[in-house]
């Protein structure tokens, strides 16, 4: 499968899930998204475990960035 010319190498099936939790008497609503493991373990996935990231709608999708650290030399 390709997108705009770039071969997909990984792809797979992804879930979002809801969880709440509770902290003291207020109830919070979480939103997980979970990748295929295969798809994670691609050499060519961006991000590692525990990373930041910027995540935004646009064009009626939802993109996932790296968020670009500040190199403390700057």
């Amino acid at each position: 499968m390709y997108i705009k010319g770039i071969p997909l190498v990984s792809q797979g099936l992804g879930r979002i899930v809801i969880r709440h939790s509770k902290v003291g008497n207020k109830v919070y609503t979480k939103f997980f998204i979970y990748i295929p493991t295969s798809v994670a373990k691609d050499s060519l996935f961006p991000f590692k475990p525990g990373e930041r990231v910027m995540v935004r709608i646009q064009d009626n999708k939802l993109v996932i960035e790296p968020i670009k650290e500040k190199s403390e030399k700057q």
